[in-house]
């Protein structure tokens, strides 16, 4: 059994933890609030950006010259897994899930008979996924979020990811990240980037929609349809990955705060049971001294 001077220290340790877990917490939830703000107002911008790309698409697609962000390279044999966590943990299962969906593709492309390469942003994702793929990583982009996320971090991912492309180093992209849906709950997303994928909606949903924007009118494009994808189409990738980004940080402050509160809970919890314990073992030893006295005392 342990002594009481083990007990206060133990006592101790768990309330210096409780802190700053508790401070964590208070540090997550201020951070979370403006990472949620910017993560919803990137969404209506990202997914207007692809609607209307995907409006100028159908008309391009399959034919000669398309753009390459937009045609691919015509083949599907070498996937690029762009992988993206955090660079820090203590955040719940915020990275683990989001490396689960990372080894889950990456054994049915190669199941299918597929190359596979990683491109790992966050510093975590890369730990979990080098124990049994270190071979496919082919780069690790640390600490691009901080201080914090902005645009020029989007637009450098986005840009080595083009000269990975055009260096014929793969045919399909894929980013992999937490969509931020509440402060317990994030799911992980898979979104193709390259070539361009066109949204996935209902077909009545697409229909309305199409009936809203156009009102029925036929539109004549100034320049060019081909020459405004080959503007549009980069511009869209790097608001692709600025919108994972975005969506990841409120995911990762969102699961922090939660693990954080279940940590000092967990943490009070286990002071009450110490403190319960250290009261029994001194009141026994107190017990034990007056039983002592007495016993010497009818001995005199």
């Amino acid at each position: 059994m342990p002594s009481l001077k083990d007990l206060r220290v133990r006592i101790g340790s768990v309330k210096s933890t409780q802190k700053i877990t508790s401070a964590m917490k208070m540090v997550a939830a201020a951070k979370l609030r403006r990472a949620q703000e910017q993560a919803e107002a990137s969404r209506p911008y990202a997914e207007r950006m692809e609607r209307m790309l995907s409006s100028l698409a159908e008309g391009a697609a399959g034919q000669p010259g398309a753009p390459a962000l937009l045609a691919g390279s015509g083949k599907e044999e070498v996937h690029l897994l762009v992988v993206a966590t955090a660079d820090r943990g203590l955040c719940g299962g915020f990275n683990s899930n989001i490396a689960r969906e990372a080894r889950r593709r990456i054994d049915a492309l190669i199941e299918e008979g597929k190359t596979v390469k990683v491109l790992c942003v966050g510093r975590k994702g890369r730990d979990q996924l080098r124990r049994s793929y270190d071979q496919l990583i082919i780069e690790t982009l640390e600490n691009v979020t901080k201080p914090n996320v902005n645009f020029d971090a989007a637009k450098t991912i986005a840009g080595r990811i083009t000269q990975l492309f055009d260096a014929g180093e793969f045919d399909v992209c894929t980013i992999i990240y937490a969509r931020f849906k509440s402060a317990i709950s994030q799911i992980v997303t898979p979104q193709q980037l390259i070539p361009f994928a066109l949204p996935e909606t209902e077909e009545g949903e697409a229909a309305a929609e199409a009936s809203a924007i156009a009102g029925g009118a036929v539109y004549e494009y100034e320049p060019e349809e081909q020459e405004i994808l080959d503007e549009l189409l980069p511009l869209n990738l790097s608001i692709q990955v600025f919108k994972a980004l975005l969506e990841n940080n409120a995911s990762e402050h969102g699961a922090r705060m939660t693990a954080m509160d279940s940590a000092t809970r967990n943490a009070g919890e286990m002071i009450g049971s110490l403190t319960l314990q250290y009261n029994r073992a001194r009141q026994a030893g107190i017990t034990k001294e007056l039983i002592e006295i007495v016993s010497g005392a009818e001995a005199l």
